[in-house]
């Protein structure tokens, strides 16, 4: 690896986490193809990011724990499941095409963005509830382990995935939600490090990748407070437009 190679990884690790910090996600799908770009191998790139991803979503979710903005129930019931969803995705992995999945999830991403971009605070269909009683903790179950599921067959957290359905079907407002989402990802990439480990993880791109994302992971989850909830909304709306694009993109590449 040259410097400027080294430089642009730097600056794009630093660059992916900010966003993600900001908005409650991973967002480990944009750093994938710079990572595999320079990796020693697919298999230990991918280890890489998804430690990578790992770090920062620690890193973030520390600022939003001292923020307050996790809901530590919504967590308990929704971390459990989206772990065993990887695993019985990892299992999968094998079997059905990354291809059409990939396809489908940015179609997915690409709706909801559009969605979260369109709706104003003086909507009420867009309005999340208010009180934790009643959350739909029934929806934050099967969210997490589909998303889990998919997650672990594509190989990617799929943060992206999650915060419109702690958004949309769980009921949970933006600022917590950022929070929650991240709060999880922790679990999931935690345990896709595991799984990645028998293959074999590039160490070298971990570290340096964690290195940039760590600062990025906590200035963005500090702005998050300063963001009104409409902007915050059409912020996740925008990250999750791009996370579509760049997903279908990766597919057909």
């Amino acid at each position: 690896m040259d410097a400027l190679q080294l430089i642009a990884l730097i600056g794009w690790c630093f660059t992916v986490a900010l966003a993600g910090g900001l908005v409650g996600l991973v967002l480990g799908n944009l750093r994938l193809p710079a990572v595999l770009l320079l990796a020693s191998s697919p298999a230990a790139g991918a280890g890489a990011n998804i430690g990578v991803s790992s770090v920062a979503a620690v890193a973030a979710a520390t600022a939003h724990v001292r923020a307050g903005r996790i809901n530590w129930r919504l967590f308990a019931w929704m971390a459990p499941p989206s772990m065993l969803g990887a695993v019985a995705g990892g299992y999968l992995s094998g079997v059905l095409p990354d291809t059409a999945l990939l396809l489908f999830i940015g179609a997915v991403l690409l709706y909801f963005g559009v969605d979260l971009l369109r709706s104003t605070s003086d909507d009420p269909s867009s309005q999340p509830h208010a009180t934790t009683e009643r959350l739909d903790i029934r929806a934050a179950v099967i969210a997490g382990a589909a998303i889990g599921l998919l997650g672990g067959i594509v190989g990617l957290i799929l943060g992206a995935l999650r915060m419109p359905a702690l958004l949309r079907y769980v009921g949970e407002v933006p600022a917590r939600a950022v929070g929650t989402n991240l709060a999880v990802g922790v679990c999931v990439g935690l345990a896709g490090v595991v799984g990645h480990a028998p293959d074999g993880v590039d160490w070298d791109l971990l570290a340096i990748g964690s290195a940039a994302s760590i600062p990025g992971a906590v200035l963005g989850a500090r702005l998050t407070g300063r963001l009104s909830e409409r902007a915050l909304l059409h912020a996740i709306g925008a990250v999750l437009v791009v996370t579509g694009v760049a997903t279908g993109a990766q597919a057909l590449i």
